[in-house]
């Protein structure tokens, strides 16, 4: 076989089938989420869901307790994002594509803060020996949840906080020999970039119109 062949499948090799089975179910729908993400359809919500509580049973398996929390999170953002995006008034939706303000970056910016400090509790209270990775995934661990947070709320900057992190994560799961995972990431990464641009055109779209 050769490397890359090689880093992807070894650390399957041994790995319970039903374990590799869930992790490519959590790849399908993780993948399905940020593509409609990207168009704005709410079933980023359910197929996100999916993803999620997946992966929160996997990294609880293999005692990733900081990812592990943090997809937690995630869910629970998830059902708050689908209640937000489904919101009408007057048969018109609620929330609208938009560019945070001054009070929601303070917001975002102390959500980031509070979710490195949490997450750093966690490491310690599972007696985690922290390393290099375990700070990298700190911090982007406060990236990712701000990014879910805006989200939820259809502020631009969400991607801008995914693309940041999706970046850190694809070398830091490589280093940890999620493969599948890793390589998840760079496709997020794309992902990201292009809903970036879809939600700007849209949001300069709406602007012009109004």
């Amino acid at each position: 076989m050769n490397p890359i062949s090689d880093f992807f499948l070894d650390p399957y090799r041994g790995r319970e089938a039903y374990l590799i089975a869930l992790e490519a179910v959590a790849f399908f729908f993780g993948i399905a989420s940020v593509i409609y993400a990207k168009r704005e359809n709410i079933l980023v919500y359910p197929t996100g869901l999916v993803a999620t509580v997946i992966t929160v049973y996997l990294f609880y398996r293999d005692e990733l307790f900081g990812d592990m929390m943090m997809n937690f999170y995630y869910s629970i953002m998830s059902i708050y994002g689908w209640w937000n995006w489904a919101r009408k008034k007057n048969d018109e939706r609620v929330v609208h594509i938009s560019r945070t303000n001054t009070r929601e970056k303070v917001i975002g910016f102390v959500m980031f803060l509070m979710t490195m400090a949490v997450t750093y509790g966690v490491y310690r209270g599972y007696g985690t020996l922290l390393e290099g990775a375990n700070y990298i995934d700190i911090f982007t661990s406060g990236v990712f949840f701000t990014a879910m947070w805006y989200m939820a709320n259809k502020k631009l900057e969400n991607w801008t906080l995914w693309i940041l992190a999706d970046v850190i994560t694809v070398p830091l799961y490589a280093y940890r020999g999620w493969g599948m995972l890793s390589f998840q990431y760079l496709i997020f990464t794309v992902l990201a970039i292009q809903g970036y641009l879809a939600w700007k055109k849209d949001l300069d779209n709406s602007l012009q119109t109004s």
